[in-house]
């Protein structure tokens, strides 16, 4: 057994090659071999989002507060609120984020293949990103 105390693993910053705007990740979880589960509360300040990608087993997402913006290719904006679960099927290319004027903080939960939990892609333009919702 072990347990992670709250506060003994640093917050970081949304790396600028995979995030617009402001994010912010707080590692939750990372499961020893051979269990390949991660976990992270990220926030995304308004108008902050990810850029595309895909992960190899799909993404569990967990909205906790806020108003946010999702989106898998070929499908419309969705807008997700707190208490929303978001399931990514394996390889689904999407991306997710703030809302146009709101901050949003979830969980995100996924396994890694070959020690990588996430294939990332291109940005989000502004224009993909202001896209009206359905």
């Amino acid at each position: 057994m072990k347990i992670s105390k709250n506060g003994t693993r640093a917050s970081v910053p949304g790396p600028e090659d995979y995030f617009t705007g402001t994010v912010r990740v707080d590692p939750l979880f990372d499961t020893p071999e051979p269990a390949r589960t991660a976990g992270a509360n990220v926030t995304f300040e308004p108008g902050a989002r990810t850029a595309w990608h895909t992960h190899p087993y799909g993404q569990t997402l967990i909205v906790a507060a806020g108003c946010g913006r999702i989106q898998r290719e070929g499908e419309p904006i969705q807008i997700i609120h707190p208490g929303d679960v978001v399931w990514f099927e394996p390889g689904e290319k999407h991306w997710h984020g703030a809302g146009l004027d709101t901050a949003m903080t979830h969980i995100a939960i996924q396994e890694k293949k070959d020690g990588s939990p996430v294939d990332w892609l291109a940005k989000v333009t502004d224009a993909e990103y202001g896209g009206s919702p359905d």
